[in-house]
């Protein structure tokens, strides 16, 4: 009997559905490089013995006995971290395999990887002669009697031990085990994929960090922990480099001396591979604090010649083979700019003899050490001005200490032997105010500048000042990891950064949600410093702006305690590190200062509730301490004792405070007798007052919901009673009850009940003795023919827009708009990709964004473009956009027409850089606004179009519909 056609297309459909899901499963398994449970063809790194229960086994791990000692430690560290996995230690040995095995080599030194090679059982064409490049894979039947190994071969003595921490990793091991106290995760067998063939190699020659700033925390931890920035301390951040794959290291140098504290410290970073510098003030590897100790008469190579070359020769004699890079050059004392009698010509005689010590001092032609001058502050100047240096040098460029970078070389200029480097900042002590506590830096904009100096060229060097290296875990992580392999990480691999990252730190069932913690948190960090911070920074009463930002910092907490209950015992500490104490400390010290700016502002206004905030203070700094203390003192038994010793509280300019100082409060008398006073949205006034109407910022049905607020207080200790009465087009959260000291009474509009037009709407508040006062609610109900999703209509004489609500975006061949996600500071930024330069003319195909716009003003128009404080690397007078309305003329606008040293201390301090246009609309209705593309590098943030009515804030005016606003009903 045949079944009917549409039974047959129904099991046609379920096999197809079968065999997709199969499909789906052989690729994900063919992706997965490692297995838990034994897969068909897969190596058994730990495997089950059938005959055995509960038995297991690992192959042996082989290592030729000649080769590098670094080689012998990452394969000994393998070793241990298959054993935390499983329970089980490989044996090692240095014969040739005799059964299944995991064999380790270089190619420069190891026997068995030769012998391999030799008898082409091994092809090493795709690390042959690179730098630092590891492949791994499975071959079969390597030796007579040898059924398969699974073989880690690297072009060097780095190469290959990045191979080993590459292997490590997917097993399991975070890089952070030890620095985070990230937990193994177990499995009693452990397989390797052996279609999985690896390779890799870095995109940038040199990549490291630099331990700076590192008083009072770092400093006093090492002493607590290891007795001092010893060969001890350093072993442990040497292996978490490797396993970051990072090659380079600027050392501690505050009243520290790496080659001079501890003579193994430089013979146990040659063992462990890694390249020793010096910072860019700290000529020929002489730690600034050595003159101190040993130098004779001043800083001074005028006065001073033959006593600085004595000290930087000594500097090159006790770096004897060891890897390094010498910084070239002179700053001034304590990093400071040398005098005004300094030149061009005295700084060039410097170089050229601090190249003929390094000849002298080594036996070879200065051009066979590797050395760097760092265009660093006034160092950059002498370079704009001509100064130049031997082609073999690299050019250290650097970034403004607050992640912008200053200079690049110029687009598809001719190529220098020594090339370019970039000196980044997570961290920095300076002007206009030091920032050392902790993390403030985005993924996003790292990302973005990082690209930038990548794209054009800068590949030699990256290194960053990541002060005492906690609590940085995560942006290390992705500067390493970018550096290792940029054309890795585009936009869309960004986005998921924070999540992959997650999942290494805590396993993949949580990272979806501690993800998006960690790209918010530090995009919330970065609006503006913790250090810089005042009960002022944001407005009190206009745009409810301190109350968001509190109640985004409280939300994100909150979330970030309930996914830490979920996690096990053993992940308490590791996430207390990365996630809770950085998102917990963070919305505590930003509720401190918002609860002190409403606590001066309550005093203004006479409210009973002033002590109360005055308390609040009180109450968070506490709680600052105590979140210090369990990181200090509790977290991981006491492990990470001073790390959070960094002072944060109480700036009042530049330099830190010696101690935390809580911010001022103010306190009141109340009056014994009740008294009503009321206070709105938008004002600091308080009513009862005969010579202000009190009327609230004005809403309309597209800008907003309409949820506004109302403060009724008491101005005594009496409770009183009130009431409300008011047009039924407004719903209350209260429109009776009692007051003891305070009560926000919040509305919204039922728009569907207000007649088309624009209304003024009486609110009557009755309090005690019958004492009425009235507050005006404006609305306006607008009707737009044609409005899309995307229509910004205006409202309180204003248009807000984040840069990413366009209705339109226009590409070009070679010019396309991309996102970058939470680089903004309340929301993504919008960008133009490729980054090299362009020529442009205004045309319709012109690349360009498109706003959709309804006005009810018209005539003179102000328009403010919040962009990234990006600066103009390209050694132009300053990066352009364009701007224009409708069909007229674009305005081409300089980001930089003010580059003033006061222009950019406030655009650093606030993160963003507003340039301003003004245009003239002939007509209220509707409008385009376009943004044009001119010079790459720009990243917009947000719009916002003024005809009178923006008020003062710090974040500018929420954009119309902005996800993340204050809910109070």
């Amino acid at each position: 009997m045949t079944a009917p056609p549409n039974v047959l297309l129904l099991h046609m459909k379920k096999i197809l559905l079968i065999l997709l899901a199969c499909l789906y499963t052989v690729c994900l398994l063919a992706q997965q490089t490692i297995f838990t449970k034994n897969q068909t063809g897969a190596f058994p790194i730990v495997a089950g013995l059938p005959r055995l229960v509960g038995g297991k086994k690992a192959p042996p791990i082989y290592v030729s006995a000649n080769d590098h000692w670094l080689v012998q430690k990452a394969a000994a560290l393998l070793q241990t971290d298959i054993e935390k996995i499983t329970g089980v230690k490989p044996d090692t040995s240095h014969a040739i395999p005799q059964s299944t095995s995991i064999i380790i080599g270089s190619l420069d030194q190891s026997a068995l990887i030769n012998q391999l090679v030799q008898t082409k059982k091994l092809r090493v064409d795709s690390i042959k002669g690179k730098w630092e490049a590891f492949q791994l894979q499975v071959i079969r039947k390597p030796w007579p009697g040898v059924e398969q190994a699974l073989v880690i071969a690297g072009s060097d003595r780095r190469g290959t031990a990045y191979g080993v921490f590459e292997l490590s990793k997917q097993l399991g091991i975070s890089p952070w085990y030890w620095w985070a106290d990230v937990p193994v995760k177990t499995s009693p067998e452990l397989w390797y994929n052996s279609s999985v063939k690896q390779f890799q190699s870095p995109g940038v020659t040199y990549r490291g960090i630099f331990l700076n700033d590192e008083a009072p925390a770092l400093s006093q931890w090492s002493k607590a922990t290891f007795g001092g920035f010893n060969h001890l301390f350093y072993e442990k951040v040497f292996e978490l480099l490797l396993r970051c794959k990072a090659n380079y290291l600027w050392p501690a140098m505050w009243g520290n001396a790496f080659y001079d504290d501890d003579t193994l410290n430089p013979v146990v970073a040659d063992q462990y591979g890694i390249v020793i510098g010096t910072s860019h003030h700290e000529p020929m590897l002489r730690a600034h604090d050595e003159w101190r100790r040993y130098g004779t008469g001043k800083w001074n190579y005028d006065s001073n010649e033959m006593q600085l070359k004595k000290f930087w020769e000594e500097g090159i004699r006790r770096k004897r083979n060891y890897e390094s890079i010498v910084s070239v050059g002179m700053r001034g004392d304590g990093d400071m700019p040398m005098s005004q009698s300094s030149n061009i010509a005295l700084l060039e005689r410097i170089v050229t003899d601090q190249r003929k010590i390094i000849a002298n001092v080594t036996g070879k032609d200065a051009t066979a050490t590797p050395q760097l001058w760092a265009l660093y502050k006034e160092v950059q100047d002498y370079y704009d001005k001509g100064m130049r240096v031997p082609d073999d040098i690299t050019l250290l460029l650097c970034d403004d200490n607050w992640g912008n970078i200053r200079k690049l070389p110029k687009w598809n200029a001719p190529g220098r032997a020594g090339g370019y480097g970039i000196y980044y900042h997570f961290d920095y002590v300076g002007g206009p105010r030091n920032y050392k506590w902790i993390n403030t830096n985005t993924i996003a904009r790292t990302w973005e500048q990082m690209h930038l100096a990548y794209e054009y060229g800068v590949n030699r060097i990256w290194i960053v000042n990541v002060g005492d290296l906690k609590p940085m875990e995560l942006p290390i992580s992705f500067f390493l990891d970018y550096a290792w392999a940029p054309s890795q990480y585009q936009t869309d691999q960004v986005r998921a950064y924070t999540a992959d990252w997650a999942s290494q730190q805590f396993g993949n069932e949580r990272a979806s949600l501690i993800g998006p913690l960690l790209s918010r948190y530090t995009q919330y960090n970065s609006r503006r410093k913790p250090e810089l911070l005042s009960p002022d920074t944001y407005s009190q009463v206009n745009y409810q702006e301190a109350d968001n930002v509190v109640y985004q910092y409280r939300k994100l907490a909150a979330q970030a305690d309930s996914i830490g209950r979920l996690l096990p015992a053993s992940y308490q500490d590791a996430y207390y590190q990365l996630v809770l104490f950085p998102i917990k400390a963070s919305a505590n010290l930003n509720a401190m200062y918002a609860a002190a700016g409403k606590n001066y502002l309550y005093a203004k206004q006479g409210r009973a509730a002033t002590n109360d905030l005055a308390d609040s203070v009180r109450k968070l700094y506490l709680n600052d301490s105590q979140l210090t203390i369990q990181y200090n003192k509790v977290l991981a038994n006491g492990k990470w004792d001073h790390m959070m010793d960094q002072t944060h509280i109480g700036y009042t300019y530049w330099q830190q405070p010696p101690v935390n100082k809580m911010p001022e409060v103010k306190t009141i008398t109340p009056q014994g007798q009740a008294s009503m006073g009321v206070s709105i949205e938008g004002s600091e006034a308080v009513w009862p007052n005969d010579s202000v109407t009190a009327t609230l910022p004005a809403l309309n049905n597209y800008t907003s919901p309409g949820l506004q607020y109302i403060d009724l207080f008491n101005r005594g200790t009496t409770p009183f009673t009130y009431s409300i009465e008011t047009n039924s087009w407004l719903l209350f959260s209260a429109k009776s009850g009692q007051i003891t000291k305070e009560e926000r009474i919040s509305f919204f509009v039922e728009w569907s009940s207000v007649p088309i037009g624009k209304h003024r709407v009486p609110i009557t508040i009755t309090g005690p003795d019958n004492n009425k006062v009235t507050v005006y609610a404006v609305l306006e109900k607008l009707e737009i023919p044609g409005r899309n999703f995307n229509t910004a209509a205006e409202c309180n004489g204003y248009i807000s827009m984040e840069a990413n609500q366009y209705a339109k975006s226009i590409d070009e061949r070679n010019t396309q708009w991309k996102h970058i996600q939470y680089i903004g500071r309340t929301s993504d930024g919008v960008t133009i990709f490729p980054t090299s330069p362009r020529s442009f003319s205004f045309k319709p195909t012109t690349a360009h964004l498109e706003y959709d716009l309804y006005t009810t003003d018209s005539g003179a128009t102000k328009v403010m473009v919040y962009c990234s404080p990006t600066l103009p690397f390209n050694e132009s007078t300053g990066l352009r956009y364009a701007i224009s309305f409708d069909n007229e003329t674009p305005q081409i606008i300089n980001l930089h027409a003010d580059n003033s040293e006061k222009a950019w201390a406030q655009s650093v301090s606030d993160n963003i850089r507003i340039s301003p246009s003004t245009h003239n609309l002939s007509k209220a209705g509707r409008h385009t606004l376009n943004i044009w593309a001119v010079d790459p590098g720009i990243v917009l943030q947000k719009i916002v179009i003024d005809w009178g009515g923006v008020k003062q804030s710090y974040l500018g005016p929420p954009a119309f519909d902005a996800p993340g606003c204050l809910k109070n009903f």
